[in-house]
């Protein structure tokens, strides 16, 4: 079992007919840590985490979460534990913000509703945005919809936390 929550290797990956957006980035990150990833526009910041939730196949290299190494096959297994809130927040429009919150556990973690709503309840009093729960996308300023994308992320309960511009909208 590997100690790392977190794991790259070598990890390359180009965009066609650009050069290369990731170059040999090898990394760790252990439970408990915090990394920030800086660096000026086009530097692969975002390239990087689309490769750490496998939204993004690498030209070469390895990405592992804990044990298990991102590939198509296991993709599924590594989102049950891995957590993205994107630059933008892409909330569903058609759904209030408690049925956005909670449609992701009940269908992929089998959490009943009334155990998915207590959750999401108790991640929106947190933010300051309980009093929004049965509001539209819509409704909602930049900011709190930021706010709403980082408890949905949350209420999977995920390993890892991955953050594309978190502050962006706030």
């Amino acid at each position: 079992m590997s100690h790392h929550l977190v794991e790259t290797i070598d990890l390359c990956f180009s965009y066609p007919d650009s050069p290369p957006a990731l170059n040999r980035v090898s990394l760790r990150i252990t439970h408990g840590e915090s990394v920030a990833v800086v660096g000026g526009n086009g530097a692969g910041k975002s390239t990087l985490l689309l490769h750490l939730n496998g939204l993004l196949e690498p030209s070469s290299g390895q990405v592992r979460v804990g044990d298990i190494p991102v590939t198509p096959k296991t993709v599924a297994r590594v989102r049950e534990s891995v957590g993205m809130v994107f630059q933008q927040v892409n909330l569903f429009p058609h759904m209030d913000i408690m049925k956005n919150l909670t449609l992701a556990p009940m269908k992929l973690q089998g959490k009943s509703q009334q155990e998915a709503e207590a959750e999401a309840m108790r991640l929106l009093e947190r933010v300051g945005l309980a009093d929004r729960a049965h509001a539209y996308p819509s409704q909602l300023s930049g900011g709190q919809k930021q706010r709403i994308a980082i408890v949905r992320a949350l209420c999977m309960k995920p390993d890892v936390m991955l953050f594309d511009e978190p502050t962006s909208a706030l």
